[in-house]
């Protein structure tokens, strides 16, 4: 569905630090960083390398500002790993929007966490699998 989801950032070095420590927690591999452009992405294994992420400064060059609404939701394989990266995450300058826990209003295995990241974008960590 996707080919590549690019979140802005204010200052690349403080993002690079908090989403390269995120994605291998996730077990994302990182694909390419090039601090002089600068841009960085990341992607799970497939066929065809996509969906990547990617962080950069705004393409238009004008200051970044978190989206109202917007979110990213990234998978993760057990509940541990939600729980891991909601205290990495935490721990590296985000800010809590929603502790690790169930939220059966989703559905009933829905396992989540959100924070918002060092320039104030909503991210999700989520697992659907029963445990």
């Amino acid at each position: 569905m996707f080919s590549h989801i690019y979140y802005g950032v204010s200052n690349f070095e403080l993002a690079y630090n908090f989403y390269s420590k995120l994605m291998a927690c996730l077990d994302i591999q990182e694909r390419f960083y090039d601090r002089d452009k600068p841009w960085a992405g990341w992607n799970s294994d497939s066929a065809d390398g996509r969906p990547l992420f990617v962080i950069s400064k705004p393409f238009n060059g004008q200051l970044h500002h978190a989206g109202n609404g917007q979110m990213i939701a990234f998978t993760a394989k057990n509940r541990a790993t939600v729980n891991a990266a909601y205290d990495l995450a935490i721990a590296n300058g985000a800010t809590c929007e929603g502790q690790p826990g169930l939220r059966n209003e989703y559905h009933q295995s829905y396992y989540g966490t959100y924070f918002r990241d060092v320039d104030g974008n909503k991210v999700c960590v989520v697992c659907h699998e029963v445990e």
